[in-house]
């Protein structure tokens, strides 16, 4: 198997660990982390990092980042655009936080691919193919899937103490309909490489009736106005080790909702008892500690940080994500939308304009200021797409359910949306042709996305990845996206 290239890092005690994690989950000054750092002279440089947006259901790109404000009315739709910082770049009017820091990032405006279904499409977005294996099972996870780019990225980048690799949050990829999305798990890859899952909201039951990201911009699909669930929440109730870290019976131990304190010399001694290696313990270690769950609870960030992100599962989410790259996870998803709140058949324009807008432009854009106030923007590639784009055609397919009208599934063309990690900010790779409906230059499909985000954890091309009999897959199907990175 091939080694990444990413810097080992030399060995400390699991204590030490365990204190430079806390610090970094609790986003405390970069200068105490690097005071912590300098105790140890021999530390390799910080490797890259990766965090990735995803906003399931779909978001548009006539909406959104790629708008045609000349094209037919039936195309274009109610906003407006507005210019960014960067001269001839023009996005969506209203995200105007997201527009005045476009020197930071840039934009693909031809990523395609054929699928239109949800669960296929998610499928191939999350592991970076263009086309379905051929025992594909619609919303039914099994282990001889391709594993996500996000399980690949963490079992080909070096682990930092006891921190896993890749973690995933605030929730799986849910249908109210049918159940979970494939794609998302490691797969071939082997349970024990599964990213670590915050689940961190709870589901509602009914599609018409979800939350659309936050208590205080709630929704209702079907009526396009704010819903009556007031029960939602956002906390993490379960941190445990991926699959496989810890076999079945050590693995019930592991809930931390109750008996924590008596529970963790128990847990130290059975991994011990056990054989496994001392990062393994160093990971329970983490898991049973109540001031590592502390760090984990956002909603208690400053004021002045909440204030900025949004006191919102948006802006929770994405301080969460600062936190866990800064604090040693290489790779984190971000699951933006509960339930699959981009996916507008109907009342796109007011639900994106009053629930989805708002703290998208908010967290996003404090997200990337953050990173670039701390220095850490240089090494951190932030990636911003969905399952597909929407139709160029506005539709009305559902009067009697739909208030207003809304864009349909649309794989040929979505805009993704890079920033830091390298990303020559102000740029525009590719394009969608006048309708906004195909790519008409230089498109880019799932392999060059995947390949950009492990082009960026600097994993080498020579990478391979083996499932659990051994045999060999390539890490990189394609190249990465040309032009987007500055070297």
């Amino acid at each position: 198997m091939h080694e990444t290239e990413n810097p080992r890092y030399p060995f400390v005690s699991r204590r030490a660990f365990l204190q430079a994690g806390t610090i970094g989950a609790l986003g405390l000054s970069m200068a105490g982390v690097a005071g912590l750092r300098a105790s140890n002279p021999d530390r390799a440089e910080r490797p890259k990092a990766v965090i990735f947006l995803f906003l399931t259901g779909g978001a548009s790109q006539h909406d959104t980042f790629d708008m045609k404000p000349g094209g037919p009315v039936d195309f274009k739709g109610e906003f407006d655009p507005i210019a960014t910082r960067t001269p001839g770049i023009q996005i969506c009017e209203h995200m105007p936080m997201i527009a005045q820091c476009s020197q930071h990032w840039s934009l693909v405006r031809s990523l395609t691919h054929t699928n239109n279904g949800h669960d296929a499409a998610t499928y191939l977005m999350l592991t970076g193919r263009s086309q379905l294996p051929t025992n594909f099972r619609s919303s039914r996870p099994q282990s001889t899937d391709f594993p996500s780019i996000t399980a690949i990225a963490g079992a080909k980048t070096q682990r930092r103490g006891i921190w896993p690799g890749a973690a995933v949050l605030p929730e799986k990829i849910y249908h109210s309909n049918t159940g979970i999305y494939p794609g998302q798990f490691a797969g071939l890859l082997g349970s024990r490489h599964e990213p670590w899952f915050l689940e961190m909201t709870d589901k509602p039951h009914a599609y018409h009736s979800y939350s659309g990201a936050f208590p205080e911009y709630l929704f209702d699909l079907h009526r396009g106005e704010p819903s009556d669930r007031r029960d939602w929440r956002f906390e993490v109730p379960n941190l445990t080790l991926p699959e496989g870290a810890l076999d079945s019976r050590h693995r019930q131990r592991m809930n931390l909702l109750g008996h924590i304190e008596s529970q963790q010399r128990g847990l130290d001694t059975a991994a011990s008892a056990a054989g496994y290696d001392r990062v393994r313990q160093s990971a329970v270690s983490l898991l049973t500690n109540p001031s590592v769950r502390h760090a984990f609870d956002v909603r208690n960030a400053p004021r002045r940080v909440l204030e900025r992100y949004g006191d919102n599962s948006f802006g929770w989410s994405l301080l969460m994500a600062r936190r866990l790259v800064e604090a040693g996870v290489n790779m984190v998803q971000v699951n933006m939308g509960n339930f699959g709140s981009w996916d507008l058949h109907g009342n796109n324009f007011p639900c994106l304009k009053n629930y989805l807008f708002p703290p998208t432009d908010r967290a996003v854009s404090a997200l990337i200021e953050d990173l670039h106030q701390s220095g850490l923007l240089d090494d951190t590639l932030v990636v911003m797409a969905g399952e597909f784009g929407r139709t160029p055609q506005i539709t009305h397919i559902a009067r009697n359910i739909y208030r207003t009208p809304g864009r349909d599934h649309w794989g040929p063309v979505q805009t993704a949306w890079f920033a830091g990690g390298g990303v020559r900010g102000g740029t525009v790779i590719g394009a969608s042709d006048a309708n906004g409906a195909y790519p008409s230059a230089d498109p880019q499909t799932p392999e060059n996305f995947a390949a950009t985000i492990y082009d960026a954890l600097g994993i080498p091309r020579s990478a391979e990845w083996h499932d659990t009999t051994g045999r060999p897959y390539h890490v990189y199907m394609a190249e990465p996206i040309r032009g987007l990175r500055a070297s």
